[in-house]
């Protein structure tokens, strides 16, 4: 029995698995009754377990010939959201909710590990399954690989579920597919003073303000603008009272973009202009830059070698373009450590009330595209164990 077969075969225990996490969402960190309910079906698999990065689990399946190791990976972690889907199968865990498909994400590389362990004798090589925490915090992909969960690793396949395509199929192309994800805060220190006498101070909400206008000249004329480069000031904090001259302001704000080489400017860039545009009304500004996620780029030998698996699967029709995503993923720290590739799997289905994006209450998936993911992970390990890629 083939890959298509076994995943169909085995999509009533799919849907049932799915629904219990989605049932029982955890928040980043604290996937504990997750963990164990993931390490406990792989047990059952005869699949080796071990727990690394607090609630991460890696489990492991060697085949019965040696050969080369490849890892698959899901995230774990729920959102903090009150759901409003009134599915019979809502979430029992008041204020959260699996409202990115991390449910399904589970669901589909368990689905995958139960049919790789059914051809374990077709398997030269060993598989690693990755099921990783705290990805909504981007921070579990770091810490799985500081612990060693990539080691040895020569090739790594993940997947997201996507609520903008059809259910059932699958964009997977080579070069960056999500953003970069860093953030960056500037304090202002202007002069307090009395709001009727402004001359006497040296306003920060003035130059905070002009500093958001000024900070998007970066997008606007020192970027090519055919890269594309988001910059977002998300807060600003500043003043008492209605009738004081502020003396601090302080900008929180993001940075995406899917060029390397621009993201590594882009702290000189910020810093420049927040220091001549505050000394500019007499104020000083300080930069903080914080490099969080890195763009997910997809190795071109591998996409290639997912969209051969997606059409061996479910032919060409299967496979559809999608336009580059400015949301970010920490999948990226794995393809720091080995050639990676990175697959949406549409969930959209209007008929059956999946017509939600990320992230919204009432964010659910068409079901029958589960056992697609799952034969996708699994179709895809056993090809890029066949392969020399």
């Amino acid at each position: 029995m083939q890959v298509k077969e076994l995943a169909a075969k085995i999509q009533p225990e799919l849907v049932e698995l799915r629904r219990y996490f989605h049932q029982h969402p955890e928040p980043s960190w604290e996937e504990v009754n997750t963990a164990n309910r993931i390490a406990e079906e792989l047990a059952k698999l005869g699949i080796s377990v071990e727990r690394k990065a607090k609630t991460g689990v890696v489990g492991t399946l060697k085949g019965t010939r040696p050969g080369r190791t490849v890892a698959l990976r899901a995230d774990i972690d729920a959102l903090s959201i009150k759901e409003e889907t009134g599915l019979p199968f809502a979430s029992q865990n008041e204020g959260y909710m699996h409202a990115c498909g991390h449910d399904a994400h589970i669901t589909c590389l368990l689905g995958a590990a139960k049919i790789l362990s059914q051809l374990k004798d077709e398997i030269a090589g060993t598989v690693k399954f990755i099921f990783q925490p705290a990805e909504e915090l981007a921070q579990g992909a770091k810490k799985l690989v500081e612990e060693g969960a990539m080691d040895g690793v020569e090739g790594i396949f993940g997947l997201h579920v996507w609520g903008d395509l059809p259910a059932g199929k699958i964009s997977i192309d080579p070069g960056p597919r999500m953003a970069s994800a860093d953030r960056f805060v500037i304090t202002i220190e202007g002069k307090g003073g009395h709001g009727s006498a402004p001359h006497q101070g040296v306003d920060a909400v003035v130059v905070a303000s002009a500093l958001v206008m000024n900070l998007q000249t970066i997008v606007s004329r020192e970027v090519d603008p055919l890269d594309p480069l988001v910059l977002s000031v998300g807060k600003i904090v500043s003043g008492d009272r209605f009738n004081i001259i502020a003396s601090q302001a302080e900008l929180d704000g993001t940075c995406r973009c899917f060029n390397p080489e621009i993201r590594k400017k882009l702290p000189d860039m910020i810093r420049r202009i927040a220091e001549n545009t505050a000394a500019a009304f007499r104020a000083k500004a300080k930069v903080e830059y914080y490099f969080m996620c890195p763009p997910t780029i997809n190795d071109e030998s591998l996409a290639q070698l997912a969209k051969e698996a997606v059409k061996k699967l479910y032919g060409e029709d299967s496979l559809v373009p999608m336009p580059l995503v400015t949301g970010s993923e920490d999948f990226s720290y794995y393809s720091e450590k080995a050639p990676a590739a990175y697959a949406f799997l549409g969930v959209r289905n209007p008929e059956k009330g999946a017509s939600y994006p990320q992230h919204h209450s009432r964010y659910t998936i068409d079901e029958d595209a589960l056992q697609v993911g799952a034969a996708v992970y699994a179709q895809f390990a056993l090809d890029f164990l066949n392969s020399d890629r």
